[in-house]
């Protein structure tokens, strides 16, 4: 089945709208690159955001765990005081 218009007048090898002559293909090509380059930029912010949360997670973790040994020093003291 052919649809009308698609391929008529174009010059046998010149696929530079892929055989869609006028179809504003090129058009739809910079918005696909400029809406590409967007979605680019916020994938690499968010890559960068995580992996900042990751090394904060991880100092928080640190600090989580000397408090807890420290707690358990405070403990272990205090137990020995009160006895």
């Amino acid at each position: 089945m052919r649809r009308a218009g698609l391929g008529e007048g174009v010059p046998p090898g010149n696929y530079g709208n892929y055989g869609y002559p006028n179809s504003g293909y090129s058009a739809c090509e910079e918005e696909n690159e400029r809406l590409t380059e967007s979605l680019r930029n916020k994938v690499t912010a968010i890559k960068s955001l995580s992996i900042e949360i990751g090394h904060e997670v991880k100092h928080q973790n640190k600090l989580l765990a000397e408090m807890d040994s420290q707690f358990d020093s405070t403990t272990g003291f205090l137990g020995l005081c009160s006895t």
